[in-house]
C-alpha cells in the first residue's frame, strides 16, 4: 500500500430518485463519459454525501436508492419476525426497478453515480433473514441480478462502529434510533466480509473513520484523484487523516 495517499435492523439511504448535474458543473473535459461508479458501505458511513459529490465532479447521473418509502419498514421495527421477508423483498424489487429503468434509458452514456450496488440486498438479507426465507430471497435475487449491469467501479466506504453510531444519532432519524452498537459492528463485519470476497468490479476500499468528504475539500480532492487513477483489481485507500 502506497504510503502518503492523502437485533435485525434495515440501513437505507434518502429517498429514491435520479438527477441530472446542474450544468456548467463538474470538470467538463474530464468527465468520466459512460462510467458507472457505485459507492457502497454500511448505514451511517457517508454513501449519498459522497456519491452527490462525485457526480457533481464528474458531471453524471446521481441514482439514489430508494428506503424511506418502503410501507413496510415500520412495521418490520415493530415485529421483525414477521416483516423481515416483506421488508426486505420490497428494497430488492424497488432496487431492481430502478437499476432497469436507468438501462432502458441509455442514460449509462453520459455516466452515472449511485449510492448503493444492488448486491446490497444480500448483506442484509443474510442478517435478516431465516433459512427458508433466504433460500427463497436468494432465487429471487439471482433471476433480477442476471439482467443488471454491473459497475465499472465500486468505491467501499469503511468506518468504525462508533463512527457510524456517531453520524446516525446527529441525523437523528426516528427509525435509526434503536440500532445499537452491538448490531452495528455485526453489520460492519458483514460488510467487510462481503467486499473481502466481491470480484464483479475494481473495488477501491477507503478507510473514512477519520476524515469528512463533505466539510474538508481536500480529502474530497484526494479521494477524486485516486478514483480517477483507479483501474482493475483491488485497491485499498488510506487518507492522510487517517493515519
Amino acid at each position: 500500500m502506497p504510503a502518503g495517499r492523502s437485533t435485525r435492523l434495515y440501513g437505507h439511504g434518502e429517498r429514491g430518485m435520479l438527477s441530472l448535474p446542474p450544468e456548467g458543473e463538474g470538470m467538463a473535459a474530464e468527465r468520466a463519459t459512460g462510467r458507472y461508479i457505485a459507492v457502497e458501505g454500511p448505514i451511517g458511513v457517508g454513501k449519498t454525501a459522497l456519491a452527490r459529490r462525485l457526480a457533481t465532479e464528474f458531471g453524471s447521473q446521481l441514482l439514489l436508492e430508494q428506503g424511506e418509502e418502503n410501507p413496510f419498514l415500520r412495521r418490520f421495527y415493530e415485529d421483525p419476525g414477521k416483516y423481515a421477508f416483506q421488508t426486505q423483498l420490497f428494497f430488492l424489487l424497488e432496487r431492481y426497478r430502478q437499476q432497469r429503468t436507468l438501462g432502458q434509458l441509455d442514460l449509462f452514456s453520459q455516466g452515472t453515480v449511485a449510492d448503493y450496488l444492488f448486491a446490497r440486498d444480500v448483506i442484509f438479507a443474510q442478517l435478516n433473514l431465516n433459512p427458508d426465507e433466504f433460500g427463497l430471497y436468494q432465487q429471487i435475487y439471482q433471476l433480477l441480478d442476471r439482467q443488471l449491469p454491473r459497475p465499472d467501479l465500486v468505491v467501499y466506504l469503511e468506518a468504525r462502529p462508533e463512527v457510524l453510531l456517531r453520524h446516525l444519532r446527529k441525523r437523528d432519524r426516528d427509525y435509526e434510533r434503536g440500532i445499537t452498537p452491538e448490531y452495528l459492528g455485526r453489520l460492519t463485519e458483514a460488510f467487510r466480509n462481503f467486499f473481502h470476497h466481491y470480484t464483479e468490479a475494481p473495488l477501491l476500499v477507503v478507510n473514512c473513520s477519520d476524515i469528512d468528504f463533505v466539510e474538508h475539500g481536500g480529502d474530497l480532492a484526494d479521494l477524486i484523484k485516486e478514483i480517477r487513477g483507479m483501474r482493475q483489481g483491488v485497491q485499498h485507500y488510506i487518507p492522510l487523516g487517517s493515519r
